[in-house]
């Protein structure tokens, strides 16, 4: 296997939060002397500048405004469109006694120009109208209130396109969850800099096509204002990634062993070792049931299998393997810890997934204890098992989440999901690649196959992880052309090579 090599982080998509993004604006409003009152302005152009290239010709604009400054984009985007001969009309949510600073100015600018302003009320909307959401921004703090929750339910129950100013209103920036319902968009421009919370568990739902513009902030603002998170791109990653010398053997390639397929469960095992092969892993070995055998050698006669009937006839088999890759079909029996009770004794660096997550959350089989070599790979619902709190709970704050489980087991952790999240140290990424169709049996014994087949070819845990959950979402996509629905996990294997080919 290849020395350990890693990728340059900083040149993919920043990720900020709400107040990262204040910070942003308060940024080029102090150091880049661009006023408060521009920065509006320039939302507004480039929201309605989006807009029209969808609806050339928008019948009536009615535009929903707050009572703080994403209501004064609304403001602007009116009294834009207006100018423009386009019929628009503001209806007022909340107080407007409230409104004060930039989103007064552009109330009464608007006012001043002849942009009709009415209080709202769900009678107001018309069917023709393309409506824009201007309510709540990004400064939401809680649970959607009156006035708003029945502006939001009008918007979403009336048939009507939604375009949402920066983010869709009641939706957390910070953390993609629904607060209590949030507005569901055709098209999102979003400023400054790309929320977090558009990417994943309800963001990407909410927004529909998501448009962004930096309002022409100077590049120095970037530097000036660490993002937490950053978004993955694919491209990149690849782009980095060298070539195979032309006397290229398996054995430069990494050999993985896959661990798992307890009784009834070949399935699991037979889709990761493919998985690692066609991710261009030298040599595979499985280590399962004996009854398993026959079916897997049909299944993939590339991989070499062999049956364990405990953790002692595992041993040789991990002394001719540089990863490891245990959980998939692994199951909690006797015969299940011992495999694993084998695995934790070895020092190769391992992909821990499945059934080896939850024997590593009940805490009778391995102890809960830092593995810097280890990459761990739980969706929601194994995640919440090993903190010990609900599922509710991890996909209320999937970034903490992931961050917590990192910080207690070490290594590399990969949070699955919409918008799956990779976390090592520092190291805090997003992946936003796949579609639902993924909602399917399999699909995480793909993955977790991958991140084997990639490690075994020197990449270090981070790098393995992350373009792994990358090649996995666009191999999805790409398989997902002839439809989500009916997506099987072994429909990703040829789309697969095609990428990393």
């Amino acid at each position: 296997m290849a020395g350990k090599q890693g990728f340059t982080w900083m040149d993919h998509e920043p990720l900020y939060s709400a107040a990262e993004t204040r910070a942003l604006d308060r940024w080029a409003i102090d150091h880049a002397g661009i006023s408060g009152a521009l920065l509006m302005s320039r939302a507004a152009a480039a929201t309605l500048e989006q807009l029209l290239l969808r609806w050339p010709q928008p019948p009536l604009l009615q535009v929903l405004c707050g009572t703080g400054n994403n209501g004064g984009d609304g403001y602007l985007i009116a009294d834009r469109a207006h100018r423009r001969g386009i019929a628009v009309q503001v209806l007022q949510v909340g107080d407007p006694g409230r409104i004060a600073g930039d989103a007064l100015l552009a109330r009464e600018q608007a006012q001043a120009n002849g942009v009709t302003v009415a209080p709202f009320s769900p009678a107001s909307l018309q069917p023709s109208a393309i409506l824009v959401d201007a309510m709540l921004g990004t400064g939401l703090g809680g649970e959607v209130r009156a006035p708003f929750a029945a502006a939001i339910d009008a918007c979403n129950g009336g048939g009507q396109p939604v375009v949402a100013v920066d983010i869709p209103s009641g939706l957390c920036s910070d953390t993609g969850r629904i607060l209590g319902r949030a507005v569901r968009a055709e098209l999102t421009v979003t400023f400054i800099g790309y929320k977090r919370g558009l990417f994943t568990l309800d963001g990407p739902d909410c927004c529909g096509v998501l448009e962004f513009s930096d309002l022409a902030l100077p590049l120095e603002a970037c530097g000036a204002v660490a993002p937490g998170w950053r978004r993955l791109l694919l491209d990149r990653m690849l782009a980095q990634w060298p070539g195979r010398p032309a006397n290229a053997h398996k054995g430069d390639c990494g050999r993985v062993l896959v661990v798992g397929g307890d009784v009834g469960m070949p399935g699991a095992v037979a889709l990761a070792a493919e998985a690692a092969l066609r991710s261009g892993a030298g040599l595979v070995r499985v280590a399962t049931r004996q009854e398993h055998l026959s079916a897997l050698v049909a299944r993939t006669p590339e991989a070499m299998v062999t049956g364990v009937r405990s953790g002692q006839d595992l041993q040789p088999l991990l002394a001719a393997a540089d990863v490891l890759v245990v959980g998939p079909g692994l199951g909690r029996s006797s015969w299940s810890q011992q495999l694993l009770q084998a695995v934790a004794a070895s020092d190769l660096p391992c992909v821990l997934d499945a059934d080896g997550l939850n024997l590593l959350g009940e805490g009778r089989v391995l102890a809960r204890q830092p593995r810097e070599h280890w990459i761990y790979t739980p969706h929601p619902g194994e995640a919440a098992r090993l903190l010990g709190v609900t599922t509710g709970i991890v996909q209320g704050d999937r970034f903490a989440a992931a961050v917590q489980l990192q910080e207690q087991l070490g290594g590399t952790v990969v949070l699955k999901g919409n918008g799956s999240l990779v976390v090592a140290d520092a190291l805090r990424l997003l992946s936003d690649y796949g579609n639902p169709g993924m909602a399917s049996g399999g699909m995480g014994d793909v993955l977790s196959g991958i991140v084997g087949g990639l490690l075994a070819q020197g990449l270090d845990g981070a790098a393995a992880a992350a373009l792994a959950v990358c090649l996995h979402g666009a191999a999805a996509d790409s398989a997902a052309e002839q439809g989500q629905r009916g997506l099987l996990a072994s429909d990703l294997m040829a789309p697969l090579r095609r990428l990393l080919g």
